[in-house]
């Protein structure tokens, strides 16, 4: 009940109609510093619950977000993005992690999802049976081994089937589980716009140190970017904003 509050609340704020969220989208700036504002509670579970609805590939949600907000921890994780700007003047940090080993916990999740909703019991086995396919698909094995035997069986498939390649290679695991990521990044953002607050998001860090300090596994987990948060600084000017044409962007077929 609470997270349909939270839905209808945000819905209200961004999509009163088409042009508001259209107008958080051409709005939102990186903003390089912050004033000393902190972010309240509501807020700020608004703003991750957004995130938290994000598309994603197979619905698996492959990440997990870390929100900064003590001064301590701010102040580490600030070193660890070379003391940038936006890092030591915002109010909290995001930082968000792409994580290839989600999806087992995932799929139990949502079958446990599926029964307390009092899905049909062959819905369930039908998805229990494709998440049992997919972790399979996905998983690279020892040394890469699996990795060569789907290449063989897909390269196979495809001489008489149109059909995509899955994930070969932990390389490869991260880059999907990157896409989906980013997605949940760009709500996040767009979240924070719509209530008011402003982000800037940042590639620049010491992505192994970041990931011994929030006591992460390099095998599962990848820093895809940290996020500052906080009010725009009434000091800060925005430099002019420049993008491609449309027509050197997109093709009309």
């Amino acid at each position: 009940m609470k997270e349909i509050e939270v839905l209808r609340s945000a819905a209200v704020i961004c999509c009163n109609d088409n042009m508001d969220i259209l107008d958080v989208i051409f709005q939102r700036r990186a903003v390089k510093r912050f004033e000393p504002v902190a972010i309240g509670e509501g807020a700020r579970e608004r703003i991750l619950d957004a995130a938290r609805h994000a598309p994603s590939s197979f619905n698996i949600q492959p990440y997990q977000l870390y929100w900064v907000e003590s001064a301590a921890k701010r102040d580490e994780v600030t070193k660890l993005c070379h003391g940038q700007a936006p890092a030591r003047t915002a109010s909290a940090l995001v930082v968000v992690v792409a994580d290839i080993g989600s999806m087992p916990a995932t799929t139990k999740g949502q079958v446990e999802w599926m029964r307390r909703s009092n899905f049909a019991e062959a819905k369930i086995r039908d998805y229990e049976r494709t998440a049992k396919i997919g972790r399979i698909l996905f998983m690279p094995g020892p040394f890469g081994i699996f990795a060569a035997v789907k290449r063989a069986l897909f390269w196979m498939l495809n001489l008489w089937k149109t059909m995509g390649m899955p994930p070969l290679s932990r390389q490869d695991l991260f880059k999907w589980a990157t896409k989906s990521t980013s997605l949940a990044c760009q709500n996040l953002m767009l979240a924070a716009e719509g209530l008011g607050f402003n982000t800037c998001p940042m590639e620049g860090f010491d992505g192994r140190r970041l990931l011994n300090y929030l006591g992460l596994s390099a095998r599962c987990h990848e820093i895809v970017m940290v996020i500052a948060m906080g009010k725009k600084s009434r000091t800060y000017v925005e430099p002019p904003q420049w993008r491609r044409p449309l027509h050197a962007t997109v093709s009309i077929l």
